[in-house]
């Protein structure tokens, strides 16, 4: 797919590799964006590459068909929206600290 800029570069994280949930929420202002539109980010959103993990890189349209809800009142309530929504579609790739000891 031709992205609208790089997935790794300044505009898809900042210029260092960022994954997942950390892209998504760098996209909001906390202040100024609640409540959120679902349908209303998606549309401004949607083409954005989002890197899942180290091999895969989906538009932010794809993680957002699971996402649950129309709006949300603040940032919490968003995160866990999508926390659920990428952990029910397989795009949660962290298992824990635990998984690693």
């Amino acid at each position: 797919m031709d992205w609208p800029h790089d997935p790794d570069g300044e505009a898809g994280s900042e210029g260092m590799r960022k994954f997942g949930h950390a892209i998504i929420a760098k996209k909001i202002d906390e202040e100024e964006d609640f409540p959120l539109s679902r349908e209303e980010f998606v549309a401004e959103y949607g083409d954005d590459p989002i890197r899942i993990d180290y091999e895969r890189v989906v538009p932010l349209r794809e993680v957002f068909e699971n996402v649950e809800g129309e709006e949300f009142d603040d940032f919490v309530e968003f995160h866990k929206a999508l926390g659920r929504a990428m952990r029910s579609a397989g795009y949660w790739f962290y298992e824990g600290p635990e998984a690693f000891a």
